[in-house]
């Protein structure tokens, strides 16, 4: 892994991976949902959409027709602290895939008609979220642990903000957010670096952007509990735990207690309320990390009627947890699981690509995998401790969507913290 600047200051990492005939390319932006505000809320989004509907070039179908002729895939995504725009080509098609992204990210019209037609394609989008429970409880997730912080905001805005947004609003916020020291080019793949450089330096050498960088505010964990009604044949329940920074040290912990307990199908959780009881066919949990904070996260859907007894099941698999902490096999075989998605997630140019730009962007780093090798080895039954201890100590937060929350709403949020040794 090799990092480049460009003359104007553009940070470019790039990963030469000679035995592959793909090239992953990453344009990717330090700004999301948590950079903007009640009346902006989904803008970052939006952006993201019409980056993809027309330059003075082309037009949203010239580009689509461009990748599909070159056999060659490109997308973006929008998170809660960056957005990424990318394409995965053959390495002879790399100058055509940069340029097109070039253009998008620099020429994009913005026209008045594009722009109210996918208004409307972002309104479906999120009438299909809300009409899929499993998924809208992870937002009122992030609202129950958060409150009104920025981070609990959602990525697709909502309703009535985007109503009021033009052409206009979104080039004033691509201006004040898209800037050089707010992006990252990444790269990974069978590619000469430096004519990779060359071709960055024409593309991306006139990206002029600059400005002050805009603080954010650390969020507080607010354990509180939100119930959204909605006739639903399961009840969808997310319990919310405070988590580790991307930074934090013991990042590692986190991830490794996160697998024991519902990260996979040998889990805790997966075991004892799917496979011995067959009350759930989800079940499970996860771990997320922002640039100040984290999440931790356990999620169930189960019949009304079945939820008190899958609840009651957690939060025995929890204080359990708490008491007794994680058996040595479990903490063992959940390093070599790790260790083993890792290495093999590096088969993938674009998983390369994207950890690259990631890290680049959020931390300002790079570990070697050997070195990632390394934390995850050095991680000590004290260290899992200590991430319990931080996770149950403080009231936990509860949302549920679904038809009645008669067992979630009566929930000692602050039981667990008892259990702790």
């Amino acid at each position: 892994m090799n990092n480049y600047t460009l003359s104007n200051g553009l940070r470019v990492v790039v990963e030469y991976i000679p035995t592959c005939r793909s090239v992953s390319f990453g344009i990717w932006v330090k700004t999301g949902s948590r950079n903007e505000t009640l009346e902006n809320n989904g803008i970052s989004h939006f952006i993201e959409h019409m980056l993809f509907k027309g330059t003075a070039r082309r037009s949203a179908k010239d580009i689509a027709d461009l990748f599909d002729g070159i056999g060659g895939n490109v997308n973006a995504f929008t998170a809660k602290e960056y957005t990424c725009y990318f394409a995965k080509v053959l390495d002879q098609h790399l100058p055509i895939a940069v340029d097109a992204l070039a253009d998008m990210f620099f020429e994009s019209e913005m026209d008045a008609a594009e722009l109210s037609k996918e208004k409307n394609v972002i309104l479906e989008e999120i009438s299909m979220y809300e009409d899929t429970p499993d998924d809208k409880v992870h937002d009122e997730s992030s609202r129950a642990a958060f409150g009104e912080h920025p981070l609990a905001y959602s990525i697709l805005g909502l309703e009535e903000r985007l109503a009021g947004m033009d052409a206009e609003a979104l080039r004033g916020y691509m201006r004040s957010h898209y800037r050089i020291d707010n992006t990252v080019i990444s790269v990974a793949g069978n590619v000469e670096e430096s004519v990779l450089l060359e071709l960055l330096e024409k593309q991306f050498g006139g990206f002029k952007n600059t400005g002050a960088e805009i603080a954010v505010s650390s969020p507080a964990f607010q354990g509180n509990y939100i119930f959204h009604k909605k006739k639903t044949e399961q009840n969808h329940i997310c319990l919310s735990f405070p988590g580790c920074s991307i930074a934090d040290p013991q990042l590692y912990a986190m991830i490794l207690l996160n697998n024991a307990l519902g990260g996979g199908m040998s889990s805790r959780l997966f075991q004892e309320i799917r496979e011995k009881r067959g009350l759930a066919y989800s079940v499970y949990s996860y771990h997320t990390s922002y640039a100040d904070s984290g999440l931790f996260t356990v999620y169930a859907g189960t019949a009304p009627k079945q939820t008190k007894e899958v609840l009651d099941l957690t939060l025995e698999q929890l204080h359990d947890l708490a008491a007794n902490g994680l058996t040595d096999s479990e903490l063992n075989r959940g390093k070599e699981q790790l260790k083993g998605s890792l290495i093999l997630s590096l088969e993938s140019t674009s998983s390369r690509m994207n950890r690259l730009g990631k890290n680049e962007l959020m931390l300002g780093r790079h570990y070697t995998l050997d070195e990632m090798l390394e934390r995850i080895d050095s991680v000590r039954m004290s260290d899992i401790q200590d991430v319990t201890r931080r996770m149950l100590s403080v009231p936990f937060a509860v949302a549920m969507v679904g038809t009645n929350d008669k067992a979630a709403s009566v929930l000692r949020r602050d039981s667990l913290a008892s259990s702790i040794v």
